[in-house]
């Protein structure tokens, strides 16, 4: 029964991302009705689903921390695509979605994907144990790079409003790539064993579906289907957006909740596989998974911007406004305070997902 099921896990999640990438063809960019967004909707959980597994495969095969590594620079890297290309299509209306997106990766990986990897661990073992030496350095680096890049840009005083002047640009763009390429070294090569699960092997989960090591054929194969399905998680959402845009409009919410809900749908993925490696007591690789999605989104993302800035016409909004700043000042403090024990209760997770809830609350109603 078991082989049974996992060959029909292993056959679906093979077909997926081309129906996904399938249908992406035909409805791309063509205004779609109800009836077909909703089937599109259902294709994207779906793509996700398989993305999910996908990466569990890869991860399996390279081992840690190069397996986190590799969904969420995949994810960002597409993240950032999705980004310019509705800032091109958006003109001066989307002057802010970098920065809405952005800081919303950020409260959704440092909050969000925190707090639900932690709670799973403290449920699985009434506490989570996990490296502080690594999750701190991340933090912190996650921290400097958002104070950088979101929280200067309100109070320099070269251009009027909370805009980066081009020479400061460059610079933050310079700074975010240089110190996103050091933390990648210093996780997969000098303090690679900061980043791994210090869970001792007797408390891993024996249901993994991955314990035999995969093939470098499977490996490479699934490495092939989680970009294909990447690729179509970003392009579905996009195909969804205009009726997402229609819905928060005719639901007197702010322009800026868009970016919020694209960031949800293209860090799935992620969220389900940290979640995922929570359940399998492996608390420190769901942690590598969120903070270093942060950490990708705003070291990949301002430095793309910044060089597609040359293009692109009218203004580029980075700052955050105060209660955004508060929310990113009490999110890494909490995280200071949950890191550096190096272990946490149900109340840690707690407060990280009343931040989270609060963030999401405060887009819809500012």
């Amino acid at each position: 029964m078991e082989v049974m099921i996992a060959a029909l896990t292993t056959r679906w999640t093979m077909f997926t991302p081309f129906l996904a990438a399938l249908l992406l063809l035909l409805t791309w960019g063509r205004d779609v009705p109800g009836g077909v967004v909703a089937v599109v909707s259902v294709a994207l959980v779906g793509v996700v689903l398989a993305a999910v597994y996908h990466a569990e495969v890869v991860a399996h095969r390279v081992g840690e921390p190069f397996g986190s590594l590799i969904l969420a620079v995949a994810v960002t890297v597409i993240e950032v695509a999705l980004i310019v290309t509705m800032m091109i299509s958006g003109g001066d209306k989307a002057a802010s979605l970098a920065r809405d997106t952005v800081f919303a990766a950020v409260m959704i990986t440092c909050n969000g994907i925190f707090g639900l990897v932690l709670l799973v661990g403290a449920l699985r073992r009434r506490v989570a144990v996990f490296n502080s030496e690594g999750t701190g350095a991340a933090l912190a680096t996650v921290a400097t790079l958002a104070t950088l890049s979101l929280v200067l840009p309100t109070f320099t005083t070269s251009l009027p409003g909370p805009e980066f002047s081009p020479a400061q640009l460059a610079f933050a763009a310079v700074a975010s790539l240089a110190l996103y390429g050091l933390f990648v070294m210093v996780q997969t090569v000098r303090h690679r064993d900061d980043f791994l699960p210090v869970e001792d092997a007797g408390a891993v989960d024996d249901t993994d579906p991955h314990d035999a090591k995969p093939s470098a054929r499977a490996a490479l194969t699934s490495l092939g289907l989680l970009v294909l399905a990447l690729v179509c998680v970003v392009g579905l959402a996009k195909v969804v957006s205009p009726a997402l845009e229609t819905a928060i409009a005719s639901a007197g919410l702010p322009p800026s909740a868009v970016g919020v809900v694209i960031a949800m749908l293209v860090l799935l993925p992620e969220t389900l596989a940290a979640v995922n490696a929570a359940r399998r007591h492996q608390v420190q690789i769901g942690l590598n998974l969120a903070l270093g999605s942060a950490m990708a989104s705003i070291g990949l993302t301002i430095p793309v911007i910044a060089v597609a800035s040359i293009w692109l016409s009218g203004p580029l909004i980075l700052g955050l406004g105060a209660t955004q700043m508060v929310l990113l000042a009490l999110t890494v403090v909490v995280g200071t305070l949950t890191v550096v024990p190096g272990r946490a209760t149900l109340l840690q997770s707690g407060v990280h997902l009343a931040l989270f809830a609060a963030f999401v609350f405060l887009a819809a109603s500012p």
